[in-house]
């Protein structure tokens, strides 16, 4: 699955296709890969999420509060609070590269859900290493890899070729993308 931590329609389709597997007795085996939405993001936005999303798309404050309450309905009936008012998005470069290390422990999922809980419940900055860092702990990721991971540029390569087979091979436009049995 290709997704962003900070996509809401990416924590819900995670939920819904966690019920799916759970209702039809299949057990999936998920590897996550990054695409970030807004690659040029700062590490903490100055703004509000609605303000940055109305200039983004050039729509109003209204409509944007109006589709992000929609959208928090919507997450709702999955178990989401999505706490739009707080939510701060930011670079998710630095998750991604996390989420890739929670992998290779079998740890992806958890990642996952820690991040997107994190974002859009708990409205914590995204792209700031302390929110990194308490996601990490949360899901029981040694704290020393944590640091030496952000103190360095492990797993970039890996984002980075998440990223371009998405855009190059896949032709992504807009995620969450699935990939199920290599179609």
């Amino acid at each position: 699955i290709w997704s962003d931590v900070v996509c809401p329609f990416c924590y819900i389709a995670k939920k819904r296709l966690d019920a799916a597997a759970e209702e039809s007795g299949v057990e999936l085996e998920v590897f996550w890969h990054s695409y970030q939405l807004d690659a040029d993001a700062p590490a903490r936005q100055q703004i509000s999420n609605t303000e940055r999303l109305a200039q983004k798309y050039g729509r109003s404050i209204e409509d944007v509060e109006e589709m992000q309450r929609n959208i928090a309905e919507m997450a709702k009936a999955e178990g989401i609070e999505f706490n739009w008012q707080t939510a701060n998005s930011g670079n998710t470069f630095n998750a991604h590269r996390l989420i890739h290390l929670a992998q290779s422990k079998g740890l992806g999922n958890e990642a996952k859900e820690a991040f997107f809980f994190s974002y859009m419940t708990q409205g914590l900055p995204i792209g700031e290493r302390e929110t990194l860092e308490d996601v990490a702990s949360r899901i029981g990721l040694n704290p020393v890899e944590v640091d030496d991971l952000l103190d360095s540029d492990e797993y970039a390569d890996f984002v980075k070729y998440d990223e371009e087979v998405a855009r190059e091979q896949l032709k992504v436009t807009g995620v969450p993308f699935f990939v199920f049995e290599q179609r």
